[in-house]
């Protein structure tokens, strides 16, 4: 029996930092075999109230969601039978109830067929600019303490998995260390394991997919998180490649699923429309 393909979190040209376009990416990924293609453009309603509250550094274009989805639907229709295109969104989580409010607007309006939640600011900026490594201590910028850091975004990111809008994945645990400045970037669960068993339980108790998120040097999270999630009864995995153009489209896949493997997973876990296809690997 042939391996079903699955790459359940991309952007397009419709996201701020997409590259290639919608219609391209889908073409690419037919190409390539893939079964089930997850679509999840950019919705960042964290930066967004944060640029109204003037506490961004820069502002951005944001995802014109009407056009976004109205496209992608029927771009869904076109390729019924011969791939499953899933439409869908990543939220950018922030500790603010306007934000969660829109979320929720969102899906009731447009009814996406799943959902990434993800956390890519803190305070309204994002990691990837630096300036969340660093303070001001005696009139200089200093790089604040590592651990002290990483356990800020562990805690964000435990209120994150606690969301009370509708969601299905766990988007890319340990997106600081792709950013940091420090030597060592890396984020072991051993030093982290209290806040990181916290993460994982929640996201077990809730029945949400944990994200192995390909799109950089090494994935993320690290396997020693995705151990520790299979030791704790974790069994909902997927696979994403975090493409924002045609050449990165399953990006990673075999070292990833040779990974999951060797630790024990058996299935990727699709999210559609509030059901969980479980795939063979």
């Amino acid at each position: 029996m042939a391996t079903l393909l699955t790459d359940v979190h991309t952007h397009s040209t419709f996201s701020p930092d997409g590259v290639s376009p919608l219609e391209e990416m889908l073409k690419t990924a037919l190409e390539q075999g893939v079964a089930f293609y997850g679509v999840s453009e950019h919705v960042n309603y964290d930066m967004l109230v944060a640029e109204e509250d003037g506490r961004v550094y820069a502002t951005e274009r944001h995802t014109d969601v009407e056009d976004y989805f109205h496209t992608a639907r029927h771009l869904q229709e076109d390729y019924a039978g011969a791939m499953n295109v899933l439409v869908g969104a990543e939220f950018g989580y922030a500790d603010d109830a306007r934000v969660s409010a829109m979320y929720k607007a969102l899906i009731e309006k447009y009814r996406p067929d799943f959902i990434v939640n993800s956390i890519h600011t803190i305070d309204g900026v994002d990691y990837w600019c630096g300036s969340t490594f660093y303070k001001e201590e005696k009139g200089e910028r200093v790089e604040r303490d590592k651990a002290e850091t990483y356990k800020e975004y562990l805690a964000l990111l435990l209120r994150s998995v606690q969301a009370d809008y509708d969601y299905d994945i766990v988007g890319h645990i340990g997106y600081p260390t792709r950013y940091a400045p420090y030597a060592d970037k890396s984020m072991p669960y051993k030093e982290y394991a209290q806040e990181i068993d916290a993460v994982l339980r929640e996201i077990i108790a809730r029945g949400k997919i944990l994200e192995v998120n390909a799109s950089g040097d090494s994935p993320l999270p690290n396997r020693d998180v995705l151990e520790r999630y299979y030791a704790l009864g974790g069994r909902e995995i997927s696979y994403a490649s975090d493409a924002h153009a045609t050449t990165r489209i399953m990006k990673g896949r075999d070292k990833v699923i040779d990974m999951l493997k060797e630790i024990g997973f058996t299935y990727i876990t699709v999210p559609c429309k509030g059901e969980k296809i479980k795939v063979e690997i």
